[in-house]
C-alpha cells in the first residue's frame, strides 16, 4: 500500500532532533520553533499556555500538512529581557505543573471513591 508506516508518526529518524529553533531575523524578540514528530495536540496547548504570559506579544503554530508529522510555533515577546526560548521554557513547566495537579486530583477522587463504595469486593 502506499500508506506510511505508523510509527513514522512518532519515532524519530536517527537524525533528526525533537526540538529545533530559528530565531526571526526579520522580527525583533521572535522565533520559531519546529517540533518533530508532533501534531496539534502538543502545538494547541504550547500555544494557549504561551498566550497566558503577559510577556508573550505573540504565540501562533501551523502543522504544514496532515502527512507531515511536525508542528512550527512562533514565539514573539515583548521585550528583549525574555527571550523567546525563556517563553517556551516557562510555559512547558506550567504544563507539566497543571498536569501534575490534575494527576493528584484524579487520584484523590479515585481513593474517596473507593472508600466510599468499597463493597468488600475483591480486587478493589
Amino acid at each position: 500500500m502506499n500508506t506510511p508506516e505508523r510509527s513514522a508518526a512518532f519515532i524519530l529518524d536517527d537524525d533528526q532532533e525533537k526540538i529545533e529553533y530559528a530565531a526571526d531575523t526579520k522580527v525583533s524578540n521572535a522565533g520559531t520553533f519546529t517540533f518533530n514528530k508532533e501534531d496539534h495536540t502538543v502545538g494547541n496547548l504550547l500555544r494557549m499556555q504561551l498566550l497566558r504570559d503577559p510577556t508573550v506579544k505573540f504565540a501562533g503554530y501551523k502543522h504544514p500538512h496532515p502527512l507531515v508529522h511536525k508542528i512550527l510555533l512562533k514565539i514573539q515577546t515583548t521585550s528583549s529581557q525574555r527571550l523567546p526560548t525563556e517563553a517556551l521554557s516557562a510555559a512547558i513547566e506550567d504544563l507539566s505543573n497543571e498536569t501534575d495537579h490534575l494527576i493528584t486530583q484524579v487520584t484523590e477522587a479515585i481513593d474517596k471513591w473507593k472508600k466510599e463504595n468499597d463493597t468488600g469486593m475483591l480486587g478493589m
